[in-house]
């Protein structure tokens, strides 16, 4: 019984505390203040792959504001009237992960007796593609992937790790026009 509580332990604190992976390509010679409008491209066709996820409009209009107001952050905004400058697509994914921890056992540690520890958990991975309308070139790409076990079921979790993964992967995107005219 000792056995198993410590193994649900190490479990929890491996998937709660696993660090949010965020990162960004932004597409060489590109003036971001040349940029001050952006519209929405179509929405993705392809399922979020959790069936929790997939028809919740909550979420999918959760994400959207979130990015809405990163972008204003950064001097670029929503488009009234008129061809926007910027594109901007967002794709969501959450799959189930098993990851083996046994990695220890040749720098001479381990837990308990040594045995391997298996983990499962669901991960999540958030894309925004931000699209030269003139061009249709992707001129930025932000990722951010974090564990997602025990959030989707819980509304204010949900909220929390969405806006933290949209701030942070924003906090990669340059600054636009809008500010600057």
């Amino acid at each position: 019984m000792r056995r198993l509580c410590v193994g649900l332990l190490y479990t929890a604190l491996v998937a709660g505390c696993a660090a949010m992976s965020v990162s960004s390509h932004i597409e060489r010679d590109v003036n971001f203040t040349d940029y001050v409008t952006y519209d929405w491209g179509p929405p993705d066709g392809l399922p979020v792959g959790d069936p929790r996820l997939d028809n919740n409009e909550f979420f999918r209009d959760y994400v959207m504001g979130a990015i809405e107001k990163e972008l204003a952050a950064k001097g670029i905004r929503q488009a009234v009237g008129g061809e926007p400058d910027l594109m901007v697509h967002y794709h969501a994914n959450v799959s189930q992960k098993v990851d083996v921890y046994e990695a220890d056992r040749p720098y001479g540690y381990c837990y308990e007796n040594c045995d391997a520890r298996v983990v499962e958990f669901e991960q999540g991975t958030l894309v925004v593609d931000i699209v030269d309308r003139r061009t249709n070139k992707v001129v930025w790409r932000g990722w951010a992937q974090d564990t997602m076990t025990g959030v989707i079921d819980n509304q204010g979790r949900l909220e929390k790790q969405v806006d933290e993964g949209v701030t942070k992967m924003m906090r990669l995107l340059p600054q636009g026009g809008a500010t600057f005219r």
